[in-house]
């Protein structure tokens, strides 16, 4: 359960369109439910505003239909990561209201609404190069489902600078960037000594040999020599996607404070 369904339980109690008896059914589970194959922790979203999540890539598509049914009821929003075609095909059927991003690997139900608004502070998810975008997408779609508008870049790495500088109006109205890429790992370099925002650079596994399955790109990553650049573990695109929706949602706190306040300034 996170803070908004919370809330509007205790509104409803109070103004009696729901009894005690029925707010202890809806909070039977609350803050863990034991089940045969997980102990579901449903008061993770009030703690960290992040609920529980799926990893679903060495689970059964039984597993994954089970707990997810629990988190539809409980979470928003309910996902599930690392979701084969296949699987995610036999959770759908008996499972409604979910989305499966095939790119991204992920089953989707219950997300949060992203403010529509043009001036709404934005995450900018960009990769190196097409093969990148698995884990991109990952980190897209985790953002967007915890209600943040997402902008997406692709293939626009090193190989042809011009890509990425053609971009560079929509890099600068980021609140803060996710950064893809495999082989040598260097465009969050690059994107670090154009703009002046906070950047997730994420490694993926993609490369010849001697990318020893994204330990080169992880390594450059982290010897970058431009300021601001913090690093995930290889191909973690929901971790990025999970660090950049903390980051945005900062920043419009802090602008509706700051509304807040010119306001009582003007009265």
């Amino acid at each position: 359960m996170d803070k908004e369904k919370l809330q509007g339980l205790l509104v409803q109690v109070r103004t009696g369109a729901c009894s005690v008896d029925e707010a202890m059914t809806a909070l039977r589970h609350w803050p863990a439910e034991q089940m045969a194959c997980a102990h579901l922790d449903h008061h993770r979203s009030l703690r960290t505003a992040f609920p529980e999540v799926v990893y679903g890539e060495n689970k059964t598509a039984e597993q994954i239909t089970a707990i997810l049914a629990s988190l539809l009821e409980h979470a928003s929003p309910a996902m599930a990561t690392r979701v084969d075609p296949a699987k995610a095909a036999v959770v759908q059927e008996r499972l409604v209201g979910l989305t499966y991003h095939e790119q991204a690997r992920m089953l989707v139900g219950s997300v949060r609404s992203p403010s529509l608004s043009g001036q709404a502070p934005a995450i900018v998810v960009l990769s190196a190069g097409t093969s990148d975008m698995p884990v991109a997408e990952e980190a897209a779609v985790t953002a967007r489902s915890l209600g943040n508008r997402v902008e997406t870049v692709y293939d626009v790495g090193v190989a042809g600078l011009h890509r990425l500088l053609s971009r560079q109006e929509l890099l600068e109205t980021a609140t803060v960037l996710v950064v893809v890429a495999g082989m040598e790992g260097a465009l969050p370099s690059v994107v670090g000594g154009l703009v002046d925002r906070p950047i997730i650079a994420v490694p993926t596994s993609v490369g010849y040999g001697t990318g020893f399955g994204g330990f080169a790109a992880l390594l450059g990553m982290l010897n970058s020599c431009a300021p601001g650049v913090a690093v995930v573990n290889i191909d973690n695109g929901f971790g990025a996607g999970c660090i950049a929706s903390a980051i945005n949602r900062g920043q419009m706190s802090a602008r509706r404070s700051g509304g807040s306040e010119e306001k009582l300034g003007q009265r």
